[in-house]
């Protein structure tokens, strides 16, 4: 069996790190934890739990601290994690079932489910892979001030295990993008990852035309990964529909199936790019298309495109094309699934007022 080590950068991350470390401790080798200048007591919580505790200057690169804290791993795969990250019960059995059939050389890259932006019903709003656990001999090494991530190589498996991203609070909303004008305003030319998700900030922070401009850029060059050139088109559209720029928006939309058939996320656009238009014949199309087509494998996924948030919708187009009964079985299939949902409990409201009303006509 391999043996992994966990290798954490943090900092002031009191409220979360022993309930991150205790979520691992026992399914790994080796807790490393690398502090960037904590002024709480973030390294006494570490000293408890991790088997090496050390600190790195912060310098407004997240690769370079990640890099340092892989330096000081010394089992067969080293694995990150951030302290708000868990390992829930199920996906702890799931991660301690996998590891144990794992041989030290049986995979360079090993992906793990991503799960972020979590409801009071602690469903995600936002599934993807992440590389999580690398062979340390392989010598793979993290790229990207900001966004940073791993370039895979080699043998690349997926793994059923979950990592559940539990944040609390809201950091510094305005750090990346700084981190990125700095690099810019150096001089340095970013790389299509780099200028992809410096876009992502800029349109964060309502900043539509520069973000839409680079967005344009990134795609034009045609150097992206698939999945981030999926999420451009939708990102893009987003841009150029508040710029006013509703036909470009389509389009933008449309560039999309130059990378890959439509998944739930690009059919819930079309759809609503067609229901702010009143065409809700079309819309309903789209909306059906995302309960029907099949999720992308390895890229941003919101489950809500794949149900909850098509069969609202289909509620609405339904009743403006005078089926009410249709329009009522879709809130119900929408409220199966939210049972919370304050505009399904609305729209419940809505068709018993109706429903009242027409026995009393018949009456």
């Amino acid at each position: 069996m391999a043996a992994v080590s966990v290798c954490m950068i943090v900092k002031n991350e009191e409220a979360v790190l022993a309930r991150c470390l205790a979520s691992v401790r026992d399914l790994v080798e080796e807790l490393v934890v690398v502090d960037t200048g904590s002024t709480d007591a973030t390294l006494e919580i570490a000293a408890k739990w991790a088997d090496r505790v050390a600190e790195f200057p912060w310098r407004d690169d997240f690769a370079a601290a990640r890099n340092f804290a892989f330096n000081l791993g010394t089992m067969d795969y080293l694995m990150w994690l951030d302290a708000d990250d868990v390992l829930e019960p199920e996906d702890r059995e799931r991660f301690r079932v996998l590891k144990a059939s794992l041989e030290p050389e049986e995979a360079d890259v090993i992906f793990m489910p991503y799960r972020m932006g979590l409801d009071e019903a602690d469903r995600p709003a936002l599934v993807y892979d992440r590389e999580r656990l690398v062979r340390r001999s392989l010598g793979l090494r993290w790229q990207g001030a900001v966004h940073e991530c791993i370039a895979p190589e080699g043998k690349v498996i997926r793994w059923d295990a979950a990592v559940t991203h539990r944040k609390l609070g809201h950091g510094d909303p305005d750090r990346n993008l700084r981190i990125y004008e700095k690099l810019l305003s150096e001089g340095k030319a970013l790389s299509p990852r780099e200028q992809f998700y410096c876009a992502r900030e800029l349109l964060a922070h309502g900043r539509d035309q520069e973000a839409a401009d680079r967005l344009e850029s990134f795609l034009a060059e045609g150097r992206g990964w698939l999945e981030n050139n999926l999420q451009a088109c939708l990102d893009l559209s987003a841009c150029l529909e508040r710029l006013g720029r509703r036909e470009d928006s389509l389009t933008a939309l449309l560039r999309a199936l130059r990378y890959a058939p439509p998944r739930p996320e690009l059919c819930c656009a079309l759809g609503l790019w067609f229901f702010r238009r009143e065409d809700w014949n079309t819309a309903s199309y789209w909306y059906r298309q995302a309960l029907s087509c099949p999720a992308g494998e390895q890229g941003f996924s919101d489950p809500d495109c794949r149900g909850y948030i098509p069969l609202l919708q289909l509620c609405v187009c339904a009743y403006r094309l005078g089926d009410a009964d249709l329009s009522a079985s879709y809130n119900r299939r929408a409220q199966e699934l939210k049972p919370e949902s304050a505009a399904c409990q609305r729209n419940q409201a809505f068709f018993s007022g109706l429903e009242k009303n027409s026995m009393e006509m018949d009456g």
